[in-house]
């Protein structure tokens, strides 16, 4: 899977693969978010955000499993 490097304070690159519908955010933390269920542009809406951060806050994490990787 091909993760993109997003301009963000708090995320470091964002990647999907549509065989799962599995989101991945790799943080500037170090760790890194999967989240399933995720329709391709959902993903896509979030690498291209103006604040990718904000945009996974409140499009993705309260919509979308999540568990850590």
């Amino acid at each position: 899977m091909l993760m993109h490097d997003v301009h963000s304070t708090s995320v470091d690159s964002i990647g999907y693969d549509p065989a799962t519908k599995e989101m991945h955010v790799a943080w500037k933390s170090g760790k890194t978010s999967v989240y399933s269920d995720v329709p391709e542009h959902v993903a896509t809406s979030a690498v291209t955000a103006w604040s990718p951060g904000k945009y996974l806050r409140e499009i993705v994490q309260s919509n979308h499993p999540h568990r850590y990787k």
